[in-house]
């Protein structure tokens, strides 16, 4: 089994800014970038075109395995507070995995995005622990 925790940050419209920021202080190339009028219709709440170059989801890798993770919060909900504006990321091998980390996760806390195939070819979903942090939990596409 395979299984990696990599931050997550979230970021109220600037996230391209910071994610460029931090390629100059670290290096290396982005590793993915998806905005939310690439969102397929139908995959979440509605996106105004005005907001729609906002980032859905990027990622840095900084040296050996860790990876950046970030995105802007959705234009259809409130600003992201301080100290809520970072998720822990955790991506294994298996859905059987993923369905354990989630469920013990979310136990006692909040199930945010039950756990689904994404449009992305992912199988991912997000909680929040009884100690109120925020998680992802996924099996990449390759995984599947």
């Amino acid at each position: 089994m395979t299984t990696q925790i990599n931050p997550y940050l979230c970021f109220n419209g600037n996230c391209e800014e910071a994610f460029t920021y931090y390629k100059s202080i670290f290096g290396g190339e982005f590793a993915g970038l998806s905005r939310f009028k690439d969102a397929p219709v139908g995959s979440g709440p509605p996106v105004e075109e005005k907001f729609g170059n906002l980032i859905m989801n990027m990622s840095l890798p900084i040296g050996g395995n860790n990876i950046l993770m970030g995105s802007d919060g959705h234009p259809a909900f409130p600003k992201v507070p301080f100290g809520k504006n970072i998720t822990l990321s955790i991506s294994t091998d298996s859905k059987e995995q993923a369905d354990r980390f989630f469920k013990m996760l979310a136990e006692g806390g909040q199930a945010h995005m039950p756990m689904a195939d994404m449009f992305w070819g992912s199988y991912f979903g997000m909680c929040e622990d009884k100690f109120g942090m925020n998680w992802m939990v996924s099996v990449a596409p390759q995984a599947n």
